[in-house]
């Protein structure tokens, strides 16, 4: 047609003007032309127009369904992570998407019927690559549903029959502890089997999509947690029911010697025998708690056979154990030390106190108040339970006698912490322990000898003030002092208290007093001396 028309110009106007049977063919063939080509152009317009219609309803139809079922909230919460969807638009997504889809189709329909393949070509290209993966697709979103289905069931099933069983319930009384946020096992439990169903059907929705290059490395992750799964399940039932066990044996230890009345006897240690306090039955059950645990723990490690982790672990719990035997050897040896040393320390008392050693101060010439009388125990007190023990003084003045039975209590406490650490072979510890014990014994040796110096220097000037003598207080004060002097250095000296300085300070201050003595001797005599020379 474009042909006929190009050559319309060409002609004469006298040749247009007649009405030979040469013009006639020439305008049907135009009007014909004409006539074909506006039929095309409508048909194509029509399945332009109709194609739109289309993928308008079938946008609206897809955004009304999503409406009215609230599946694309649903969608959006699950890839949000968040409850509320709204704020992701899923519904015209996905309108928008078979909009396209369809008016894509309606577009080439379009351009085929115009003839333009040079246009329709590349979308036509296009649309064979989108509706080749469409099924793809497709398949996809049914495995990714079906994971869902799957994991909403199972994590329905575990919530409710976990539920059914008050495991939380039971899980947090297990506990004994008040907190305000309560452990959740259920929960926890659920959601990790609902993730896993999701991994489990990854590899399947990855290889649907034919992308290799992303399942490869998802595979090979999937491959060792399947691996390492009944490992870990293992572990975890050896830890639950060793855990179970351990519990069980700690409200029986507990529950048992707190009957026998042990709890007394940590009451007179500064324990409360009071409900939700630790007394000595409760940490004893808590002891015993442990050292169930830790086999149960090298077990549990043992059983999930990740060397990295289990080794220093395991090694670290092995050391724990080859040492349980020695602290429970030192403790056994520390307590029956405290018991013997408790009883030795009141006979002590009591035979020093029936020598009369509570006069211990006034043979040392110190005047003493009289103690008061002793209290006797508040209402709360009584009711906690709670009684001092012998190194609590409770407002009370120690009498010699007492303050002698404590020593003797410290002093085979030293000795017995001293064996225990010998036991325990903790070097370090018995040497601070050994020179500790050493000081205390020359400290102890010094005191003693200061006390009988006093004594003597007391005795001393009782002796010559009673002689009657003028100066016989004078006297006795000297005496006194000296001796005091002579014992302070002697004591320190037996302490080990910088005894070089001790001993020059003690020879100075005698040959300062003999110097004194000298002076006044020839001060005084040097009349009598003038007369007889």
């Amino acid at each position: 047609m474009t042909h006929i028309i190009d050559t319309i110009p060409s002609l004469s106007p006298y040749f247009l003007a007649q009405t030979s049977e040469f013009s006639k063919p020439v305008w049907e063939e135009i009007i014909s032309d004409a006539g074909t080509s506006l039929l095309a152009f409508g048909k194509a317009l029509l399945l332009l127009l109709l194609g739109y219609i289309v993928a308008v309803l079938v946008k609206g139809l897809i955004r009304g369904i999503l409406n009215r079922t609230n599946i694309d909230n649903r969608i959006a919460a699950w890839i949000s992570g968040q409850q509320g969807g709204e704020s992701f638009p899923i519904e015209e997504w996905i309108g928008n998407l078979a909009f396209w889809i369809i008016f894509l189709f309606a577009i080439i329909a379009f351009l085929d019927a115009l003839n333009l393949d040079a246009v329709s070509g590349p979308l036509n290209s296009l649309l064979t690559q989108v509706t080749a993966f469409l099924p793809k697709i497709l398949g996809a979103a049914f495995l990714l549903g079906l994971a869902w289905l799957l994991a909403s069931l199972t994590k329905i099933i575990v919530i409710r029959g976990l539920g059914a069983l008050n495991l939380d319930e039971r899980l947090n009384r297990q506990m004994g502890e008040s907190t305000t946020e309560e452990l959740s096992l259920t929960n926890t439990i659920a959601n990790a089997l609902y993730w896993f169903i999701f991994l489990l059907f990854l590899p399947s929705i990855l290889s649907t999509l034919q992308l290799q290059g992303t399942l490869d490395p998802v595979q090979t992750l999937l491959d060792e947690i399947l691996a390492i799964i009944p490992n870990v399940i293992g572990a975890v039932l050896i830890g639950a029911v060793g855990w179970l066990i351990a519990q069980i044996i700690r409200r029986l230890v507990t529950n048992l010697l707190a009957a026998t009345g042990v709890d007394q006897f940590g009451a007179k240690l500064g324990l409360s025998t009071a409900v939700g306090r630790q007394s000595l039955s409760w940490i004893i059950g808590t002891i015993t708690y442990v050292l169930v645990l830790i086999p149960v723990a090298i077990a549990a490690l043992n059983a999930l056979q990740i060397q990295a982790i289990s080794l220093p672990a395991i090694n670290m719990l092995n050391q724990v154990l080859n040492l349980l035997p020695k602290l429970f050897a030192a403790t056994i040896i520390l307590v029956l030390a405290y018991i013997a040393g408790k009883y030795i320390a009141e006979l002590i008392t009591n035979i020093l106190s029936g020598i009369g050693f509570d006069n211990l101060f006034n043979w040392l010439g110190f005047s003493l108040p009289t103690p008061p009388p002793a209290t006797p125990p508040t209402p709360e007190e009584a009711a906690t339970g709670e009684q001092p023990t012998v190194l609590q003084a409770g407002g009370i003045s120690r009498t010699p006698s007492e303050l002698a039975g404590i020593v003797v209590l410290v002093a085979i406490m030293l000795v017995a912490t001293l064996t225990a650490v010998d036991i325990l072979q903790i070097e370090a510890l018995q040497s601070v322990v050994g020179v500790i014990l050493v000081i205390a014994g020359q400290v102890l040796i010094g005191l003693v000898v200061f006390a009988i110096g006093l004594y003597l220097a007391n005795l001393a000037f009782n002796l010559i003030a009673s002689s009657g003598s003028r100066q016989a207080k004078i006297l006795g004060q000297t005496a006194r002092i000296a001796i005091i002097t002579l014992v302070s250095a002697m004591a320190l000296q037996q302490m080990g208290i910088a005894p070089n300085i001790v001993n020059l300070a003690f020879g100075l201050l005698l040959g300062g007093i003999a110097v004194a003595i000298a002076l006044a001797f020839g001060l005084g005599g040097r009349d009598v001396a003038g007369e007889q020379l």
